[in-house]
């Protein structure tokens, strides 16, 4: 008995250290930053904005008048040269791009984490709204839709619509689903509660899931579309994962999923 008891008690102590580890490093679990010089991602079309001494992002000009902006917050792994591949399909389409980078992320200094996060991209949005005005398009990419859609709840004036692309109802479904064995709804800090953040959200929402998507199953993306109560759209992409999605879409489906996100009918194909 006392033989059972000391391993019954090595057992507890080894769990409670594991749960103990993954609260104090969870944030490696969420986050994975690479950082950069503003020189280093800015190149070509893309100039730091609103300047290189106070970096928030990348920003591309159509040729022309542009027929509005479209911010963009990206995943949580590399920095936002990572993702030109927006300004190179929507500024043909005649959108100026800003790229907008998360503290530590990058060049940018600042703390990880979704108070840090979100207060910054409100902070992003209100700065584009004053010097662009409208249309403003928010799109967020995965973790970047949960950072949009809580910068969306904060600065509702702000953005005229929002697309949201492979994203979640709450994280901590997606956290349950990748780690099954763990208590995630009391060890996780970060909730990115999207379907409570866009709970009074008014303005059109349209919600993007890969079919195939084994990061964020579309499952949670389809839950947080059934949660919205404002205007809203679902699209599929078939046969497309977490990563590879911008493979499966050309210049009419950004089109029209842009169109959809201002309350607009047309549909992507």
């Amino acid at each position: 008995m006392k033989r059972m008891a000391a391993a019954l008690l090595a057992l507890a102590a080894a769990a409670l250290l594991l749960l103990a580890a993954v609260w104090h490093w969870q944030d490696r679990l969420i986050y994975f930053p690479q950082r950069a010089a503003v020189d280093q991602l800015a190149v070509g079309a893309l100039r730091p904005w609103p300047s290189a001494q106070d970096f928030r992002g990348l920003v591309a000009e159509p040729e022309g008048a542009a027929r509005g902006t479209v911010v963009v917050f990206h995943g949580n792994g590399g920095h936002v040269g990572h993702r030109a591949y927006y300004a190179q399909m929507l500024g043909p389409l005649g959108w100026r791009v800003l790229l907008a980078e998360h503290p530590g992320y990058g060049p940018r200094g600042g703390a990880l984490g979704e108070a840090s996060l979100v207060a910054d991209a409100q902070a992003t949005l209100a700065l584009a709204r004053e010097r662009y005005g409208a249309p403003l398009v928010v799109v967020g990419e995965s973790l970047g839709a949960g950072v949009a859609a809580g910068a969306a709840a904060g600065q509702r004036g702000q953005a005229d619509g929002l697309l949201l692309i492979t994203p979640w109802d709450r994280l901590v479904h997606v956290a349950a689903h990748h780690y099954p064995w763990l208590p995630v709804r009391w060890l996780l800090r970060d909730r990115y509660d999207s379907a409570a953040h866009l709970a009074g959200f008014d303005r059109p929402v349209v919600v993007v899931v890969a079919e195939h998507d084994g990061i964020v199953p579309a499952r949670y993306g389809r839950a947080l579309h059934d949660a919205l109560r404002g205007p809203r759209r679902l699209l599929v992409l078939p046969d497309s994962g977490h990563n590879d999605w911008p493979g499966h879409v050309d210049a009419a489906w950004w089109r029209a999923a842009l169109s959809a996100a201002q309350g607009e009918t047309r549909a992507p194909e």
